[in-house]
């Protein structure tokens, strides 16, 4: 891939639309937590293989909080798109809203950040992903703070911790 490709964030959005069903609850009627991470993770996906073009696999997971359940019968709306790349890696942002479709009320209720890395499904080996040009205040804030949490993840993962 050329050093010079780039994309922006809007080539990678994906909005995936999800209605919970009896089989995605727990005994209560909520939606389990681990269908949402599938769903959100697929999201993620779809969102960092649009960007580089090349097959996206899961890396690391930051900061998923369930802020409130989600009901059988909701609406969940997923919004992902690739905040910033790296070389072959990229962060990913997802947002959860969630509908109740008698009242049409939404919230927001879930968020994380995916790392995705870029691998040739011939060779199993890392592809350099293209760069992301942000295009607005509201992306630029996202770029940014994409960064600096590379930068607290490489720290934790090398035991290099600030307080």
């Amino acid at each position: 891939m050329a050093d010079n490709l780039q994309k922006t964030m809007k080539e990678s959005q994906v909005t995936m639309i999800e209605l919970v069903l009896p089989n995605d609850t727990n005994i209560l009627k909520n939606l389990l937590g681990g269908r949402l991470m599938h769903w959100m993770d697929i999201a993620a996906a779809m969102a960092a293989s649009r960007h580089c073009n090349h097959v996206a696999v899961t890396a690391v997971v930051d900061d998923l909080s369930f802020h409130e359940p989600i009901k059988l019968g909701n609406i969940v709306t997923l919004k992902a798109n690739v905040n910033r790349a790296f070389n072959t890696s990229m962060e990913v942002g997802v947002k959860v809203e969630v509908e109740d479709f008698k009242t049409g009320e939404k919230k927001h209720s879930n968020s994380a950040y995916f790392t995705f890395v870029s691998v040739d499904t011939d060779t199993y080996k890392k592809v350099k992903v293209p760069q992301v040009v942000p295009e607005s205040d509201e992306e630029n804030k996202w770029f940014n703070d994409a960064l600096v949490r590379r930068e607290q993840r490489l720290n934790k993962k090398h035991g290099i911790i600030h307080n």
